[in-house]
């Protein structure tokens, strides 16, 4: 699940911070219907959490051991790049 560079960076992201769809569309620079569907998969796999605010969806890390995960590959992977996202997932991608 975490080998996709777009759903790495979607969990670097509420690594970070809960976040909703649209904070996490316009940080990435995804489509909606991708970071959804993106995070439908997470979300089946056990890997992110909810939690619902009225009509908006926040989504989170959803266990100790997942955070423990995505704290050393945020190291790896998201930390201290000031890459534009897109070009930051080529990168990724090509690794």
């Amino acid at each position: 699940m975490m080998a996709s560079a777009p759903r790495l960076l979607l969990m670097c992201l509420v690594l970070e911070e809960e976040r909703c769809v649209s904070e996490l569309a316009e940080k990435t620079g995804m489509r909606m219907p991708t970071v959804s569907q993106q995070l439908a998969l997470l979300r089946a796999q056990g890997l992110v959490t909810t939690r619902r605010e009225g009509t908006t969806i926040y989504y989170r890390l959803a266990s100790e051991p997942v955070k423990d995960i995505m704290a050393m590959l945020y190291k790896h992977f998201c930390a201290g790049t000031d890459l534009p996202v897109a070009r930051h997932l080529e990168t990724l991608e090509a690794e």
